[in-house]
């Protein structure tokens, strides 16, 4: 019996270290974007300018519960999902 638990032992550790590796490498840094971007959608409000999915650079004219309104440059109003929106347009110097 001790030397069939000896033989496993080594093998239980490695599937150990491997989720944990795999944990710390994957799942980890996915939540932290998720949180990051959840955090990002509630912190929009009318003026914010943002970047969509498919690349349309806009302004919040409204934003609801599942939907946001981009005005773009040309003056186009553009309804969006609201997970459509992945960030904010970068500071232009």
């Amino acid at each position: 019996m001790s030397e069939e638990l000896a033989s496993i032992l080594p093998l239980l550790v490695f599937f150990v270290l491997m989720f944990g590796a795999m944990y710390f490498f994957t799942i980890r840094p996915q939540r932290k974007r998720q949180k990051e971007q959840e955090e990002m959608l509630l912190s929009l409000k009318k003026g914010s300018k943002v970047v969509t999915s498919g690349g349309v650079w806009g302004a919040v004219e409204t934003i609801d519960d599942a939907t946001v309104v981009l005005k773009t440059d040309s003056g186009a109003l553009v309804r969006f999902s609201k997970v459509a929106v992945v960030g904010r347009q970068p500071q232009q110097t």
